[in-house]
């Protein structure tokens, strides 16, 4: 997983609540085995004007201009803003794949469906949670300055902006460090390899016929 320290970059403000998994990564979707190759599916029936499987090439699709991700001025953000409830409805875990392999290191919002929060957690992608003011300044500062960077600093959890926007964030001291040295469960798990290794060892010695 990827570490998250400081992450700076322009803001793709999605301004809609509610935004379920299915809209983020759509059904026909969820039949690749892989963690990756998302990233050009996301918020498929919004961007594209015409239906999409994994058998169809996304660069032969039509794309929809309106779509925020398909405007010039919001490509390459790695930070998204939204509304309340994001990640809602099911608790597909590639909704947070295909955030991640689209380029999007952390998602703002005022509230987050539980299951999708977490999920961001285990796959780097930082879920920032600001209250629904502070929120507004930043859909405010974005439509005046679709360039503005925005910076999201993890150690210091506070979100920095144009013209002085200081907002300070909450988040699990467990899970801040966890992302700061890109550990997820399997990662962490690895921290303790040798004491692993000591047991098994242990373990074959005691009772070989569990490994025979």
């Amino acid at each position: 997983m990827k570490a998250f320290n400081v992450v700076s970059s322009k803001v793709a403000p999605l301004d809609r609540a509610n935004v379920d998994t299915d809209a983020i990564i759509a059904k026909q979707y969820l039949k690749s085995i892989y963690r990756t190759g998302f990233g050009p599916f996301l918020f498929d029936d919004w961007r594209y004007l015409d239906p999409g499987t994994l058998d169809i090439d996304p660069a032969t699709r039509r794309v929809n201009p309106e779509f925020v991700l398909n405007q010039p001025q919001h490509q390459n953000a790695q930070i998204l803003i939204a509304r309340d409830n994001f990640g809602c409805g099911s608790s597909r875990e590639h909704a947070v794949w295909a955030l991640d392999d689209y380029g999007f290191r952390a998602v703002i919002a005022p509230s987050y469906a539980d299951i999708f929060f977490s999920n961001c957690f285990k796959n780097g992608v930082l879920p920032v949670v600001l209250k629904t003011e502070e929120v507004d300044a930043i859909f405010k500062a974005v439509a005046a300055d679709a360039a503005a960077s925005f910076s999201i600093d993890l150690p210091a959890q506070e979100v920095r902006g144009p013209n002085g926007l200081l907002f300070k964030f909450q988040i699990d001291p467990l899970r801040k460090d966890k992302m700061i040295r890109g550990l997820d469960e399997i990662g962490e798990t690895l921290q303790h390899a040798e004491k692993i290794k000591a047991y098994e060892a242990c373990r074959r010695s005691e009772a070989p016929w569990l490994f025979n």
